[in-house]
Formats: structure tokens, sequence, C-alpha cells
């Protein structure tokens, strides 16, 4: 504990990273002010008497991302979720899109224009999904004679002016996500979703304590849950950080009188490659069945699925897993790709010690890739379906989603982010960082680099 306080007292003496700090957290306090103010023309009362906009499956998953910014109609209500379904869009096209891929390979001027490209996407998007929340409010029916939206704005006004403000609020959000990377610390977008699901922690835990306090629930048993969550969260932090490092030879090269190349390095593939997105992807698709049953309740189908398909039942955690491992395969051969590897290492006079340059040696980043993805696949589909199985076990839904998922995913992997860039800052200053073993990525490329010098 002394060590931990020492460390924060370091952190507090670095002038620039102690205004940094202060900046990143004045941004957040922004976006979670802007999570509770609702746009014009809204009855808030109405709005909550009918438990918010958020509704279930994909909407509840928005609305965690959102931070109850959706449920509440805030101005806020998109969060960032757009410029994240944009810049995933263009990714996917870059894979299959010939003008995409050109961009991408045009190194810092092909960067802006597909940034640029993702700007105008996420306004068109964020727009279109503010007329969607618009027109789902005013179909809002809190059957207490009360209307959701006012009748002086109710209809195509409220629309245009809601979906307007909706997307201001996302590109004012996408502004402090650049504003926190370029002046703060850690990176801004991954911030903005990391604090919207952080806030519903403290909820989560009085729903919990409600329930030991009601008796619902043995004091010893809670804490065997909080161990267990602990270990959990445990078990996400070595899987995320587990990397196989492909050692890289570089040739020795001699122009004039200096000498370049002649370093080893080494091609670090992750465990979870894919990361959230496989996650992302089949829940998106899992609530498909949900919305069957909603729309054909009377139908054979629908009554298969109501028995069979619901979030606690074993079908519905098994076709989930599998869809995750698909997922992960298809995203990480999207986004890593062992050709264009090879063929930046034939470029630059790398080499695998062993492997010849060109074919055999994508073949043998395909492999390893391959061998890697098949225990991180794993490991994402079992993250995924312990909230289901906490969930059975009867911890109280909120606090259950904090045990696997998307959410803890997002939340370890902004963390240890964020503790890697204050790691740096502490190392540049010649101060210890939080973890002397030095398992930190900022560490561990400082050992890297005066290896190879």
């Amino acid at each position: 504990m002394s060590k931990l306080l020492e460390t924060l007292r370091n952190v507090w003496k670095i002038e620039e990273l102690r205004e940094r700090i202060i900046f990143t957290a004045l941004m957040l306090l922004v976006v979670r002010i802007g999570s509770f103010i609702s746009v014009p023309g809204i009855n808030v009362a109405a709005l909550h008497a009918k438990g918010g906009a958020k509704g279930e499956g994909f909407l509840g998953l928005f609305d965690m991302f959102t931070g109850g910014a959706y449920s509440n109609a805030a101005i806020f209500a998109l969060g960032i979720m757009p410029y994240i379904s944009s810049s995933i869009i263009l990714q996917l096209l870059g894979a299959v899109v010939p003008y995409f891929q050109k961009l991408q390979q045009e190194g810092e001027e092909g960067r802006k224009q597909i940034n640029t490209l993702t700007r105008y996407f996420t306004v068109a998007l964020a727009f279109a999904q503010g007329i969607a929340i618009a027109i789902s409010l005013q179909s809002v029916d809190p059957g207490s004679g009360k209307s959701v939206v006012a009748a002086g704005v109710y209809g195509i006004p409220f629309i245009v002016m809601a979906a307007s403000i909706f997307t201001a609020g996302t590109m004012f959000l996408m502004w402090i996500g650049e504003q926190i990377t370029d002046k703060g610390i850690g990176n801004g977008i991954s911030l903005i979703i990391f604090i919207g699901i952080i806030a519903r922690l403290p909820q989560a835990m009085v729903e919990e304590y409600k329930l030991v306090e009601a008796g619902t629930r043995n004091i010893i048993v809670e804490a065997v849950i909080l161990v267990a969550l602990i270990g959990i969260i445990m078990m996400v932090v070595m899987f995320t950080q587990a990397v196989r490092k492909i050692p890289v030879q570089y040739a020795k090269r001699i122009a004039g009188n200096k000498a370049y190349g002649g370093q080893t390095s080494f091609i670090p593939i992750t465990l979870t490659t894919a990361n959230v997105m496989p996650i992302i992807f089949a829940s998106s698709i899992m609530f498909i069945p949900n919305s069957l049953v909603t729309y054909f309740p009377n139908s054979s189908i629908a009554s298969f699925l109501s028995r069979n398909f619901g979030p606690t039942d074993p079908l519905h955690a098994v076709v989930l897993a599998v869809l995750i491992i698909f997922f992960t395969f298809f995203y990480t051969a999207i986004v890593f790709s062992p050709r264009n590897v090879a063929e930046d290492m034939r470029k630059n006079g790398g080499f695998i010690p062993g492997v010849r340059p060109g074919k055999p040696t994508e073949d043998y980043i395909d492999n390893i890739l391959t061998k890697v993805t098949v225990p991180g696949s794993l490991f994402l589909a079992l993250i995924a379906i312990l909230p289901t199985f906490m969930a059975g076990l009867g911890v109280s839904g909120q606090f259950a989603g904090f045990f696997g998922g998307t959410s803890l995913l997002i939340i370890v992997g902004v963390a240890l982010d964020t503790l890697k860039q204050i790691e740096s800052y502490l190392l540049m200053r010649h101060y210890d960082g939080f973890m002397k073993s030095g398992k930190l990525r900022g560490r561990l490329g400082r050992q890297q680099v005066n290896t190879v010098q």
C-alpha cells in the first residue's frame, strides 16, 4: 500500500501529467452531465414513469455504452457509437473495396482522407439514428395520460429538432474525445465509453447491498461473489495482455560510412486480436430472436424461441458462444493480414529466422495466428456467457453485467491502456511505475528499446 501511495504522489509531482489528468477528469465530467440533459420537448417525468427510452436486447446494450443517456433521451443519447460504427464500416470496406484499400496504403495522407470520410459517415449515421430515436420517443405511451413529447412540438418538428440535437451531441463527444487524446491522458473515445459503463457500477453495488439488507442473500455468499469478480478480472487482464512474439531479424545495410538495420525485433500477436468486436457482432445477431417474438407473438416460431431461447437458456448460451468463435476468426482475418505483414517485412529487409521470405513467411505467420486465435475465441466466448451464468445464479442484472461480456473487456482494456500511458510518464521522469515487475507494455517497450540499442 505504501508503494502505491508513493507512486500516486509521484504522479501528482509531474506537472504535465497532473494537468493532463485534471483536463481528462473535467472533460469526462462534461460527458456525464450531458447524459442527464434531456432534449427540449420531452416530458421527463412521463418518460421516467415508463422506465425511460431504454429497450431490451440491443437497445439495452446501446444504453450501457451511452452511460444511460439513451434512456434519459439526453443530448448525448447516441453517445460516441455512430463514430465507432462508421470507423468499423470503413475498416470492413478497406478489406473488400479497392478504393479504401488504396487509402489505407497511402500512409499519413490516406489516414487523413479516411478520417474525413469517417466524420461524414458519422454525421449521416447519427442523423439517421437520431430520427429513429425521435420516432420511437413519440410512440412511447406512459399509460398515465401524459405524453412523452410535448403537444406543441409533436410530429415532424420534434423529429427534425431531436435528430439535429442528437447529431450535434455525437459530434461534440467526438471533439471531446479528440481533445482528451491530444491534451489529456488515455484514448479519448475509449474513455468516453469507459466512463459510461463504469458509471453504472455504484447503482449495481446498491442493488447487491439491498439484496443482503433484505435478507435475500447471505453476506458470506456476497463475499464469494465479490471474490469471484476479482478473480474474473484478473483472468481477463492476463488473457488480454497475453502476446505471442514472432522474432524478426533485419539485415544490416551500409550507406556511406553508416550502418543501418541489423536489429532484432518481433511481431506481437495478441490473444484477443479482434478485441470486443466478435461479442458485439454476435450479440447483435442474438437480439433477432427477441425481435421475432415481439413482432410475431402468436407464431409457432415465437413459441419455440420463448421456450428455448431466453437469456438464461442453455441453447442461447451455446449459439452465442458459437457465433463469437466464428466472428473472432472472421474479424481477425480482416484486421490482421499475414500477407501484408510478410510483404512489409520483405520490403524492409526483415525475415523470420529459419523461415524463407515471401509465401513461406506468410504461411508461418498465418499458422501462428490461427493457433493463437483458437484459445482467444474460446476465451471471448466464455467471457460473453459469464453474465448470463451469474444472472442465473441470482446476481442482480446490472451487477452481473460486470462479470464479463463487452463491458468488462472495455473496462479492463481502457484501464490498462491509460495505466500504460501514466507508466510511461513516470519512467521518463525516472520514477517507479505502478507495477515493478515490468509487465506493462510501457515498461516492456522501454526494455525492448534498450535491448535493440
